[in-house]
């Protein structure tokens, strides 16, 4: 019998040559990854300076210092198809949902983005909660906003427009657009049916503005980026009808007719100032494969 292989990841370990800090120090040493996933590395409490744990990201670094960067962490990732953790810290998660499930729900049994954060922090021994900081509807997959607790998810609606300051997503349409780009501007209201309907005159409804810019054009759809200056239900879905190009896929506000199988809308890109720590985050994801023209 040959002797049994241990294919457990090894920590990294380096040795400070010069004088530097330790965020850009983590990046450079393990092949130029993102600042972002830097963060998270040093947010997971992975870091080891001659034997102390260190997160904070300005730690300044002396050249014989020892830093050490674990790669057998002993908690558990979140396993799961559905959603994907992007960036967590000790305040928030940054995640991206895929399509068909919804954020949150009334119902116990029911599984959603918010439960399978809880039974993640939860195996985790984390003692918090996933609290639901914005939405998206269940059919649309993309960038998602979780706190965890109660005031950090305050703190984003006190200032929501300053704090997230970009919020971007794609949509596959029906037609051909041959105007670049544009706004439109509605009021959008519910009626009994929970059915949202748009009028240019003030209907009681809430008022929604959809800036829009056209990606490509290929027979007969058109891929647009939207960004949206308010985030009311279904605006996106409801706007792209109101100039005759229905969102792909929508059976509530198109014909349903689905050629790539889902509704043809992704939240790409969102970028917010950290509530807490007044750090810059800006997060993107690709468009989906099934929406490239």
């Amino acid at each position: 019998m040959g002797e049994k292989k241990d294919n457990k990841p090894k920590d990294l370990i380096f040795k400070v040559l010069e004088s530097d800090t330790l965020l850009p120090f983590i990046m450079k040493k393990m092949n130029g990854i993102s600042r972002n996933k830097a963060k998270n590395i040093l947010s997971g409490g992975s870091v080891f300076i001659d034997g102390k744990k260190v997160t904070q990201h300005d730690f300044e670094l002396k050249p014989g210092t020892e830093v050490k960067i674990g790669r057998n962490q002993t908690g558990e990732t979140l396993n799961s198809h559905l959603v994907r953790i992007v960036y967590e810290d000790q305040h928030l998660f940054v995640v991206e949902k895929r399509n068909g499930i919804l954020c949150n729900s009334p119902h116990l049994d029911e599984e959603t983005v918010q439960s399978i954060l809880n039974q993640y922090l939860e195996r985790n021994h984390q003692r918090c909660h996933a609290h639901t900081i914005h939405r998206l509807d269940r059919d649309t997959s993309g960038l998602l906003l979780f706190a965890k607790d109660k005031k950090v998810a305050l703190k984003f609606e006190e200032d929501w427009k300053k704090t997230v300051y970009d919020r971007r997503y794609v949509a596959l349409v029906h037609g051909e657009m041959r105007k670049q780009e544009g706004t439109i501007s509605s009021w959008l209201k519910d009626n009994a049916q929970f059915v949202t309907f748009s009028s240019k005159t003030d209907n009681g409804g809430k008022f929604a503005t959809t800036h829009y810019k056209l990606i490509k054009v290929s027979n007969g759809y058109s891929l647009v980026e939207l960004r949206l200056d308010t985030g009311r239900k279904n605006q996106i879905r409801v706007h792209l009808a109101d100039i005759g190009f229905p969102v792909v896929g929508d059976p509530k506000y198109g014909d349903g007719d689905d050629k790539i199988g889902r509704l043809g809308l992704h939240a790409y890109k969102l970028c917010f100032i950290h509530p807490v720590t007044g750090e810059d985050l800006q997060f993107e994801t690709p468009i989906p494969l099934s929406f490239r023209l």
